[in-house]
């Protein structure tokens, strides 16, 4: 059975054997760095970027890689300005967008229920749990030919393609979600003879929303993926065809200042929902 993915914390190594007392200064290493930080998580991340970014530059500059097949940050970022001072870029962000958006609606609409219904009911979940690890583990690109088949070449296929890549994580994690409620919570319930509405609404969900925004976190990635995947052989836009577009014609400056969009579209994403998530999860701890 697929389990959902948790974060593991370190514990606190206490203090230093023979009785003296904790260093108070932070030593290489030391697991509570990130957390004396103010902004740690954005500040390490930043430089984490912009040391990939200057190796980059530095192996495009001794000529340790070729320019002329992976560019360099300075020729992709002058690129980058160029696109959206012409606007050459908007209508390809336009088309992902659009069709993220539609699978992602569609995503929360139906994951999460979805979830919470396997969760619940055991028989349910024992019927659909080899379906969920079949498509959970076959890659969808296999299934490209079968889905152009039954919806055509246009954007419905696409955001099928896109729904089907993200929406077994959020499957998986509400279901492991519901499975993990404290006990107290539905004793809880039962005492106070709650509503079945009720109990959903006011226990069920808010319990088990730390696993669901984790899902959630985990299927914005995977559709941008699907996105992207699909639009390399189901569209004559996007920001998939624009960087396959220009990588066949050898413009490389250009096909990299699309991957940019693409990774920084991803990251603001991801940063967003995590955000909700640490206070979601920091709220459910203090409980």
């Amino acid at each position: 059975m697929t389990t959902a993915i948790s974060d593991v914390t370190s514990s606190d190594p206490g203090p230093p054997v023979g009785g003296g007392s904790a260093d108070p200064v932070l030593s290489f290493g030391s697991p509570g760095i990130g957390q004396r930080i103010p902004h740690a998580s954005l500040l390490f991340g930043t430089v984490g970027v912009l040391l990939l970014l200057v190796a980059w530059q530095v192996c495009a500059v001794t000529g340790v890689v070729d320019i002329h097949i992976s560019s360099d940050p300075t020729q992709v970022l002058r690129q980058d300005i160029h696109l959206f001072s012409t606007g050459a870029i908007w209508a390809p962000i336009g088309t992902t967008a659009t069709e993220v958006g539609w699978a992602l609606a569609i995503i929360i609409l139906a994951g999460i229920p979805l979830g919470i219904v396997l969760g619940r009911f055991a028989m349910l979940r024992q019927m659909a749990d080899p379906i969920v690890s079949i498509l959970n583990s076959v890659p969808y690109v296999l299934f490209l030919p079968l889905i152009i088949f039954w919806f055509g070449l246009g954007e419905r296929s696409r955001v099928v393609v896109v729904i089907w890549a993200g929406i077994l994580p959020l499957i998986i994690n509400t279901q492991a979600g519901v499975r993990n409620i404290d006990r107290d919570y539905l004793r809880v319930g039962t005492v106070f003879s709650v509503s079945r509405l009720r109990f959903f609404t006011s226990i069920l969900i808010p319990a088990a929303m730390p696993f669901i925004l984790t899902g959630l976190r985990l299927a914005v990635a995977r559709a941008l993926v699907g996105a992207i995947v699909v639009e390399f052989f189901l569209s004559a836009n996007g920001l998939g065809y624009f960087v396959q577009n220009a990588t066949s014609n050898f413009e490389m400056s250009t096909a990299m200042a699309g991957i940019v969009v693409m990774a920084v579209a991803a990251l603001l994403l991801t940063r967003l929902i995590g955000a909700v998530e640490r206070r979601v999860i920091s709220w459910s701890q203090a409980q």
